[in-house]
C-alpha cells in the first residue's frame, strides 16, 4: 500500500482555494498535447465518457458546443437514454441525438484520447471506479474536465487530481455537484457565515438513498446484454463477479468495487453546504454505525464479510471537525431513510423533508434546507430579521443550478469564475469518502488531514487507496 501523502502536505486554506482562475490560456504537460486557446464566445470541442444516463443529462445542456467524441461501453444503453418508453426520441434530447450521431464513437476512452487531438474538454459520467483514471488521463493531455460526483473513489485519487490541478492552474475543473451553483445554496452560505443563526456547532444531513440494491448478498452472474463490453465496464475494478443488472447500468453505486454508496451519491449535494459555509477543514474523527453488510449472515456481526459485496442499507456517520477555525463542529450524516429527530422549536415552523436535507443548529436559531441547498427555512426568534440584514457576498452563477455545466464552459472561455473546481471539490469529496473509510474500518478513525493518514488504526489506511485490475492504474 502506498503512503497517501504529498499533494496537500502543509497546504494552507489559500492553497485549497487557489485554482479558481478563469480562462483556458495555453496548457502544456509532460508528454501531452497543448490545449487550444479558447476565447470568449468560442465553441468548445467537448467529449464525453459515459454518454448515457447522467452523462446524457449533462451533455443535453452542452449541445450548443461542438460535441466531437463519445466513449461508452454500451451505445444501446446510450440510445435508450435519448428515448421515451415508446422508443421515440425525447423532445429535450433531439439536439443531443443529432450531436451524438455526428460525434466519433469509442468503447474505450483511452483509445479516444489517443486518436482524437481536437478535444478541448471532457465530461466524465462513468461509474465511480473509473472517475480518477479517466480524469487524470484527460488532464495529463491538457484537457479541461467536468467529473461527476463523487469526484473519486478513494482519498489518494482525489489528492492526485488536486495535485494535477494545482500544477496546471489554467485547467478548468468542475465536479458535478450542481447545487454549488444554485442561488438558494449560495444564500444559505451567506446566512450561516453572516451569523443569522449565531455560532453553529451541530449539523445534521440526511438522504432517502439508496434507491438501488444495498445490504444484499452478491447475485449470480447472468448473460450480459449483447451491446455491453463488460471488460471495459469493469475497467480498473479488481474483481470480476460476472455481469448482473444489479450492477450495470444504474445500480453499481451500492456495490463495494464500483461505487461509494449513498454518501458518494448525495453527500456532494448535502454536506457541500456545511463544509462550504463553516470552513471546518478536514474531519479529525469519523465514526459510522450501520445495518448489516450485504452478504453478512450473522445479524449481530457488525464487521463486513470477508467477500465484500454491497454496502449496508443504512448508516449514521458522525464527523468531528476539531480544527474548525470557528471552534469544533460535529456533523452527523443519516442515510437509508434514517433522519435526525425533529427539534421541538421546529414543529410549528417546518417539516423535515424525508427525501433529504440539512439542519444547522446555531446558538441563536436554526436553518434548514432541502437537497442542493434549496428552500432554506429559518427557525427561531429574531432569525428572520438578522437574515434580512445579511448582505449578498457570493457571486451568482448564470442559470443557477441548471447552469452548472455551462458555467464550466464559460469558465473555459474566460467569461465566468468556475463554481466547484477541484480546489473546492477535493476536500468535500475527501470528507465524504472518509465516512466510507470509517464504515470499512468498523471503528472510529482519527485523521490527520495534513498528511492524509489515519493515526489511531494503522490498518485502516489501506482504505484510503485501492487495488487496480491489471492493465489499469492511476
Amino acid at each position: 500500500m502506498r503512503k497517501v501523502t504529498g499533494p496537500m502536505d502543509g497546504m494552507t486554506r489559500r492553497d485549497w482555494l487557489g485554482g479558481a482562475a478563469i480562462g483556458a490560456g495555453m496548457l502544456a504537460m509532460p508528454g501531452s498535447a497543448v490545449a487550444r486557446r479558447i476565447g470568449r464566445g468560442d465553441r468548445v470541442n467537448v467529449a464525453v465518457i459515459g454518454a448515457g444516463g447522467m452523462g446524457a443529462q449533462n451533455m443535453a445542456k452542452l449541445t450548443d458546443q461542438n460535441i466531437v467524441a463519445a466513449a461508452d461501453v454500451d451505445f444501446d444503453h446510450v440510445a435508450k437514454s435519448l428515448t421515451d418508453a415508446k422508443g421515440a426520441v425525447r423532445a429535450d434530447r433531439l439536439a443531443l441525438k443529432s450531436a451524438y450521431d455526428r460525434a466519433a464513437r469509442f468503447a474505450d476512452y483511452r483509445r479516444m484520447f489517443d486518436s482524437r487531438k481536437d478535444i478541448d474538454a471532457v465530461v466524465i459520467a462513468t461509474p465511480d471506479h473509473h472517475h480518477a483514471i479517466a480524469a487524470k488521463t484527460a488532464m495529463e493531455r491538457g484537457l479541461h474536465v467536468y467529473v461527476q460526483k463523487p469526484l473519486t473513489y478513494t482519498v489518494r485519487e482525489g489528492r492526485t487530481l488536486l495535485d494535477l490541478a494545482r500544477r496546471n492552474p489554467k485547467l478548468v475543473t468542475q465536479m458535478g455537484n450542481q447545487g454549488h451553483s444554485g442561488d438558494d445554496g449560495r444564500r444559505v452560505v451567506e446566512l450561516i457565515r453572516g451569523g443569522a443563526i449565531g455560532r453553529v456547532r451541530e449539523v445534521h444531513a440526511w438522504t432517502n438513498r439508496p434507491l438501488w440494491p444495498q445490504g444484499e448478498p452478491r447475485p449470480a452472474a447472468v448473460t450480459k446484454p449483447a451491446g455491453l463490453d463488460w471488460e471495459l465496464w469493469l475497467g480498473p475494478a479488481a474483481v470480476d463477479w460476472g455481469y448482473n443488472p444489479d450492477y450495470a447500468h444504474f445500480n453499481w453505486r451500492g456495490w463495494v468495487p464500483f461505487g461509494v454508496g449513498s454518501l458518494g451519491d448525495m453527500g456532494a449535494h448535502l454536506i457541500d453546504f456545511p463544509v462550504w459555509a463553516l470552513d471546518p477543514g478536514l474531519p479529525t474523527r469519523v465514526e459510522t454505525r450501520h445495518s448489516r453488510w450485504g452478504g453478512d449472515d450473522d445479524i449481530w456481526d457488525g464487521k463486513p464479510p470477508a467477500d465484500l459485496g454491497s454496502y449496508p442499507l443504512a448508516n449514521v456517520t458522525t464527523y468531528r471537525f476539531g480544527n474548525a477555525k470557528g471552534g469544533p463542529v460535529t456533523m452527523t450524516w443519516y442515510d437509508g431513510g434514517l433522519m435526525p429527530p425533529t427539534p421541538d422549536a421546529m414543529l410549528a415552523d417546518a417539516r423535515m423533508n424525508p427525501d433529504g436535507g440539512v439542519l444547522y443548529v446555531g446558538d441563536r436559531g436554526m436553518l434548514m434546507h432541502d437537497t442542493y441547498g434549496e428552500k432554506p427555512v429559518l427557525v427561531g426568534d429574531g432569525v428572520a430579521a438578522r437574515a434580512a440584514a445579511v448582505p449578498v457576498s457570493l457571486s451568482r452563477i448564470r442559470g443557477g443550478r441548471e447552469g452548472h455545466e455551462m458555467n464550466w464552459i464559460r469558465a473555459i472561455r474566460g467569461e465566468e469564475a468556475i463554481s466547484s473546481p477541484f480546489s473546492v471539490a477535493v476536500p468535500l469529496n475527501e470528507t465524504m469518502i472518509l465516512g466510507m473509510v470509517a464504515l470499512r474500518a468498523d471503528q472510529p478513525i482519527e485523521y490527520d488531514g495534513v498528511s492524509g493518514r489515519i493515526t489511531n488504526v494503522a490498518d485502516a489506511n489501506r482504505f484510503l487507496d485501492r487495488e487496480y485490475r491489471k492493465g489499469w492504474s492511476l
